[in-house]
C-alpha cells in the first residue's frame, strides 16, 4: 500500500505539474520545457524546410503526424504523468535494498558543493556514456531490440523521428541514469533542465533532414551525417549488430570502434529487414513487441556483445 500510495501520490503531482507547463510558458524566469519542445521543434524544422539534405523528401514526410504524436506523448504524457511516478518508486526501493547493506545516505562522489557548470559537464558527460551503453545493449539483445525496432521503423528522417520510441524503453534508460546518478554523485538537480534542454536540440538535430557533420567537432558530437548511418536498413559485415550508438556525443562510438561513415549517406534506405511489413499506426506499433516469434531466443546475447572486447579495444 506504501509504494500504490507513492505511484498514485506522484502521478497525481505529476499530472498538476503538466497541466502548469502549459498554462505558464515562463517559468522561473525560463521558457519552460513544454513549450521549448514546441520552439524547438518549429525551428528545426525550418530548417528542414529552407536547407533540406534529402531534396526529394517531402516537407511533410512518411510518419510526421504519428512521430508529433510520440513526440508529445513520450515527451509529456508519459513520461512526466506515468514514468515521474516509476522513478520515484524505483529510487525508494533501491535505497531501501542499499540500507540493508548499511547504507546510511550520502554519496560516493559528492560534486554538489561544486560550480554549477563543473556539475552539468559531469553529469551531462556521464548520462551521455551510460545512456550510450544502454543503447548498444538495445541493439544487441534480441527481448530489448523488440521494443527498439519501434524508432528504427523510421524510413524517412525527421526531427520528429527523435522521440517515435516504444514508452518501455524509458524503463531501461531513465531508472540507470537518473537514480544511480543522483545516488552515486549527488548532483544538484536544480539546472540538469540546462542539460536535458542541449539534449533535446542535438537529438532532434541529429534525425533532421539536414547535412550536417560538424567539421573536426564530429569527433566529440554525434551528428546527422553520421546518425543517418545508425539507421541504415543494410548493417557491414563489420558492424552487424548496428554502429553509431552516440546519443549526444560521438566520442564513445570512436572510443569503442562502433563509429561506422563509410560515405556521404544522404539517401541510403533506412530501417530493417521488411520494414515496410512493421506496424504503421501508433497502437499496433505499441503491440509488436510483445508478439513472440517462432524459436525466438528472447535474452541471447549477441555473440559481438563481449564486455572484454570493449576493455581491450578501449586500452588499445
Amino acid at each position: 500500500m506504501e509504494f500504490l500510495d507513492l505511484i498514485l501520490e506522484s502521478s497525481i503531482g505529476a499530472s498538476k505539474y503538466l497541466w502548469k507547463l502549459i498554462l505558464n510558458p515562463i517559468m522561473d524566469g525560463k521558457l519552460n520545457m513544454f513549450y521549448f519542445l514546441i520552439l524547438v521543434s518549429l525551428g528545426v524544422w525550418v530548417l528542414e524546410i529552407v536547407m533540406p539534405w534529402r531534396k526529394k523528401q517531402n516537407k511533410i514526410r512518411k510518419d510526421f503526424w504519428l512521430d508529433t504524436f510520440y513526440m508529445f506523448f513520450n515527451f509529456f504524457l508519459y513520461r512526466i504523468v506515468f514514468f515521474a511516478a516509476f522513478v520515484k518508486l524505483v529510487y525508494s526501493l533501491f535505497s531501501q535494498v542499499l540500507d540493508k547493506f548499511g547504507y546510511q545516505g550520502g554519496h560516493l562522489l559528492d560534486v554538489s558543493q561544486m560550480h554549477w557548470l563543473v556539475q552539468l559537464f559531469i553529469f551531462f558527460l556521464v548520462a551521455d556514456f551510460v545512456q550510450w551503453g544502454v543503447h548498444v545493449i538495445l541493439h544487441r539483445v534480441p527481448f530489448f531490440w523488440k521494443f527498439h525496432k519501434v524508432h528504427h521503423s523510421v524510413e524517412e528522417m525527421g526531427f520528429a523521428a527523435h522521440l517515435r520510441y516504444h514508452f518501455l524503453e524509458t524503463f531501461a534508460y531513465e531508472p540507470v541514469k537518473y537514480v544511480s546518478l543522483s545516488l552515486i554523485f549527488g548532483f544538484s538537480m536544480e539546472n540538469i533542465f540546462y542539460v536535458y534542454y542541449i539534449t533535446v536540440l542535438i537529438g532532434h538535430l541529429n534525425h533532421a533532414n539536414v547535412g550536417w557533420g560538424y567539421g573536426p567537432l564530429k569527433y566529440v558530437f554525434n551528428n546527422p551525417k553520421m546518425h543517418i548511418w545508425h539507421h541504415a536498413k543494410e548493417l557491414p559485415e563489420s558492424h552487424p549488430n548496428g554502429m553509431n550508438f552516440g546519443i549526444s556525443l560521438s566520442i564513445w562510438d570512436y572510443l569503442f570502434k562502433t563509429d561506422y561513415i563509410p560515405f556521404d549517406g544522404r539517401d541510403i534506405p533506412l530501417g530493417f529487414e521488411n520494414v515496410e511489413q512493421y506496424p504503421s499506426n501508433f497502437l499496433q506499433q505499441l503491440i509488436e513487441p510483445f508478439k513472440k516469434e517462432k524459436n525466438e531466443k528472447i535474452f541471447t546475447i549477441s555473440n559481438s556483445f563481449k564486455f572484454n572486447t570493449w576493455i581491450g579495444t578501449f586500452y588499445s
